[in-house]
């Protein structure tokens, strides 16, 4: 599932030692190429789910002068967890240890502010947001949605940028429309229940609704094709991450001048777990390759330290010497890589 279990930290100890994959999941390729440069443009999207929406949106805390738009699906507010995991699980997936104080976690934004370790409020206040979440979500409860589209409408400068979805009858996970392209009914979870791969078989396309709104004014080139390979993410190398992660590129885009998403996946719906699944069906490639967007998917690999294979939301992949887990800072150790990466994808190209 794309996030630490709901039950209690016992029951958690003990399913966590099961470390299980979606059956024909392996992707079978040569072995990856390093990550290119390609000169890609600064209009960049962080969008996510779950864990993946977690770190979505401390990617554009940390640094929000690199991002125009977020997109999260199924997550709650930023620095829920506040480096706790027993938190994590009791107040940002079920809210049965009491609800996330917004001003407590304002408080805290303001001081990483003010030492430099996040971004300013006023460069956060302008970005574009689509917030999404199941009404029948039983892994992250609706209400911590609800609580993150609050903070968000605290730190936007107007209401239009703020889209906010609660998607009736729909559990856990990213819903993706069942056209002529979709993936085979054995990867789909079931739409109300939620499971599976995640990718759950609603017949709604929330990543194209999702990419325009993010970017209301982008053209869009009825002839789009791309291709989706691997790359090598050991130059990036962190904890958590693992050996190789996907990007897909849209025709024309090793030119230049195209811009970014970076889509991150949850719990359970990494490589490890679900193969190339989310990465080649969760539609957000439909949309790219009609609009010129290359399209990054790092993987997070699955772990004794982290065996659902989750972004790190709650401190894990940090030195155990830190008092307090910089997960969710500039100098976390996840967000730097990612950022990292972004960097190489804007990089100008190597002449021949």
């Amino acid at each position: 599932m794309p996030l630490p279990s709901r039950l209690s930290l016992r029951c958690l100890v003990s399913g966590l030692l099961f470390i299980g994959s979606w059956q024909g999941a392996t992707v079978v390729q040569a072995a990856p190429g390093p990550l290119a440069a390609l000169g890609a443009g600064s209009d960049v999207s962080v969008v996510g789910i779950s864990s993946g929406g977690y770190m979505a949106t401390q990617l554009a805390v940390a640094f929000p002068e690199r991002f125009s738009a977020v997109g999260v699906l199924a997550a709650g507010p930023w620095e829920c967890a506040e480096g706790s995991l027993s938190r994590a699980l009791s107040s940002c997936m079920t809210t049965s240890g009491g609800e996330p104080s917004l001003d407590r976690l304002e408080n805290r934004r303001r001081r990483y502010e003010a030492a430099g370790q996040v971004g300013p409020r006023e460069t956060l206040s302008q970005l574009r947001v689509f917030l999404w979440h199941g009404e029948d979500d039983d892994v992250v409860e609706p209400e911590l949605g609800d609580l993150l589209a609050a903070q968000w409408k605290r730190w936007l400068a107007n209401a239009d940028q703020l889209r906010v979805v609660r998607r009736e009858d729909t559990g856990h996970g990213w819903p993706v429309s069942l056209d002529d392209e979709a993936p085979p009914p054995r990867t789909l979870g079931d739409c109300q229940q939620g499971g599976g791969s995640y990718l759950l078989a609603c017949d709604d396309d929330v990543a194209g609704a999702m990419l325009r709104f993010l970017y209301p004014d982008r053209e869009k080139n009825d002839e789009g094709r791309g291709q989706l390979s691997t790359f090598d993410q050991s130059d990036f190398a962190v904890t958590g991450l693992a050996d190789r992660g996907f990007v897909y590129i849209p025709e024309g885009c090793e030119e230049g001048g195209c811009q970014v998403t970076l889509a991150l996946h949850g719990c359970q719906m990494s490589e490890d777990a679900i193969g190339d699944a989310f990465a080649r069906h969760s539609g957000l490639n439909d949309w790219a390759a009609l609009h010129q967007q290359i399209v990054l998917y790092p993987q997070v690999e699955n772990s004794m330290m982290n065996p659902q294979g989750c972004w790190d939301w709650w401190g894990y992949a940090e030195p155990s010497s830190q008092l307090a887990p910089m997960h969710s800072t500039r100098e976390g150790v996840q967000i730097k890589a990612l950022m990292a990466m972004l960097e190489r994808l804007q990089a100008t190209p190597e002449q021949d």
